[in-house]
């Protein structure tokens, strides 16, 4: 675990000094100090919030100017980790009304917790102090779709595809033969999420950083068709 930690910090430091060394040499300005970081409650009660901002069509968009970006290129302090599919229809910045550098999202089809979404995480935690994890499925969610069909069929599905259906396949099965297609995978998207957050208790990193109270994990499920969050 510590060596993933280790060659992503690696892969990502040199970009940020890179970004601190080109803007200071610029501008001549020193790195701003860290912000007070909100705490996780404070945090969670500001995601819901911009939800309910964007479900009702009153949209802040904040931060999105040239002197955010300006801000940003000496460092980030996102208040939020947010674990999302990959699904074009589910953008986390917009459907939670944030702006740049508001949220650190790492996101795969189906919202796996593989190596990679761990790492990446786990690095949130370690290095950006960040207080909340939310991991967000959504309304007909394909990758669950293909995990349920797959499943029934007793089938493989093409290529690459196949990891994600093992993956799922528990919550799959968690949700049982009864019901229509349409309820199982509404049940499925809910039943993945909890998955994952089950998945995220068992990592170390996460785990030492729950015992110390210094982050805060969440589901949710969203809504297509109305924009809408459903916390579990």
């Amino acid at each position: 675990m510590k060596i993933r930690l280790l060659a992503l910090s690696c892969a990502l430091y040199p970009l940020a000094s890179c970004s601190t060394i080109h803007t200071g040499t610029a501008s001549g300005s020193a790195a701003q100090p860290a912000p007070q970081m909100p705490t996780a409650s404070e945090v969670i009660a500001r995601l819901k919030q911009g939800n309910r901002r964007f479900a009702t069509h009153h949209q802040k968009h904040p931060d999105q100017n040239g002197k955010r970006i300006h801000q940003l290129a000496t460092g980030q302090h996102p208040i939020a980790c947010i674990l999302a599919c990959a699904d074009s229809r589910v953008p986390p910045e917009i459907i939670f009304d944030q702006g740049l550098g508001d949220l650190f999202v790492v996101r795969e089809a189906g919202h796996v917790a593989d190596d990679a979404t761990l790492g990446s995480l786990e690095y949130a935690l370690e290095h950006l102090k960040t207080p909340v994890i939310v991991v967000l499925g959504h309304e007909s969610c394909g990758a669950v779709t293909a995990a349920l069909d797959v499943t029934d069929a007793h089938q493989r599905a093409e290529g690459e595809v196949q990891k994600l259906v093992e993956d799922i396949r528990p919550a799959i099965l968690k949700v049982g033969k009864h019901g229509s297609h349409d309820d199982r995978i509404a049940r499925g998207v809910t039943e993945n999420v909890k998955l994952v957050i089950r998945q995220l208790y068992r990592d170390p990193m996460i785990t030492e950083a729950l015992k110390k109270g210094t982050v805060k994990i969440i589901g949710g499920v969203y809504d297509l068709h109305t924009g809408r969050i459903t916390w579990l």
